[in-house]
């Protein structure tokens, strides 16, 4: 069978390779993938700029049909629909992180795409904790997105509360940031979109999501939208989700005193922070990084009750064949989620 796989360390060495078919042993459920979402750790594994293993399938981001099962596992059975957490990979199990399902600080933790095979192949073979019903009424699309989604779930339900009457800005229109519009637009928050020229497709799919206002800051002053929309107030809560300083300082700035930041982008480096503002603004400032098990259970439940709509953040579509294609598209910004189809 095929798999898109890193061959070895350095930019590139990302190539479609044949693999054997992998065996089901007793403990192991056996997936055909339907569908593996691009992510920007798959463009940095490319790259070479994130911790990765070769040779190492990638894709973390994926779901399928359950196939075959070992004699072991109690629950699972052919034929059920799946989302694979590929976060829990490797872990220890003893930790007080894994004990209480907060596995992304667990500190032998390794996931799926880069630090053990991910979903970018035909079959996969996991545990059973690591697979996910999703129920009938998901669509295997829908369930591809299923990562992604309980990223944004565990920002906006998690971390800090966010209500009706806030006015919120969301700084970084890419797949996690819409996604957590998706989320703020389901909670009535008056929400300010901001990017970059570069983001302008993403800044108009904001808007259908449901924004109040999108801001392009390489031609509006977003410091005055902030102003004109909250009365010189500042927003209550600034949502970061591009990583970049500008985008940071922005929000350190647009927030009220005594407000809140939720930092989801990675800026991958150290950078310059206006500390003083963060001290004299009394700003909480709140880390956000994964998910875990209570999220993912509570990002099925949302999308069951089919109370959010997830499915226009998917922009294309391609056969794995086509994988740089899709890899481009993301790079290029021309695309928001894309996802890729096995084509064997």
């Amino acid at each position: 069978m095929k798999a898109l796989m890193k061959t070895k360390s350095g930019f590139g060495n990302v190539e479609l390779v044949d693999i054997p078919e992998p065996a089901c042993p007793l403990s192991g459920v056996k997936v055909e993938v339907k569908y593996g979402g691009i992510c920007g750790t798959d463009l940095h594994v490319y790259k070479d700029t994130f911790p990765n293993y070769p040779p190492v399938i990638l894709c973390h981001e994926f779901a399928g049909v359950v196939t075959e099962v070992g004699s072991d596992v109690l629950d699972i059975r052919p034929g059920t629909k799946v989302a694979v957490i590929g976060s829990i990979a490797v872990q220890c199990g003893k930790c007080e992180y894994c004990r209480q399902g907060y596995y992304m600080f667990c500190p032998q933790r390794r996931g799926m795409g880069h630090g053990v095979n991910g979903g970018f192949t035909r079959f996969v073979v996991v545990r059973e904790d690591m697979v996910c019903p999703v129920g009938d009424s998901v669509t295997l699309e829908q369930a591809a997105l299923l990562e992604p989604f309980a990223v944004a779930v565990q920002a906006i339900e998690e971390i800090t509360p966010f209500c009706v009457g806030d006015t919120v800005l969301l700084s970084g229109p890419g797949p996690i940031g819409l996604l957590c519009l998706a989320m703020l637009v389901a909670h009535r928050c008056k929400v300010i979109v901001a990017g970059t020229e570069a983001d302008a497709e993403r800044l108009a799919l904001a808007k259908r999501l449901g924004a109040d206002v999108v801001v392009d800051v390489s031609r509006t002053d977003l410091e005055a939208v902030i102003r004109g929309e909250t009365a010189g107030r500042g927003v209550d809560i600034a949502v970061e989700c591009a990583g970049a300083a500008s985008s940071i300082a922005s929000c350190i700035r647009a927030v009220k005193s005594q407000g809140r930041i939720l930092q989801l982008g990675i800026p991958g480096k150290p950078l310059a922070v206006d500390i003083d503002s963060v001290i004299f603004k009394a700003i909480q400032f709140l880390g956000c990084v994964g998910h875990s098990l209570k999220t993912w259970d509570r990002a099925v439940r949302i999308l069951n009750q089919g109370k959010v709509d997830i499915m226009p953040v998917v922009t294309h579509v391609l056969p794995l064949s086509r994988w740089k294609e899709g890899f481009d598209l993301c790079e290029q910004k021309q695309g928001i989620k894309v996802l890729l189809k096995c084509d064997e």
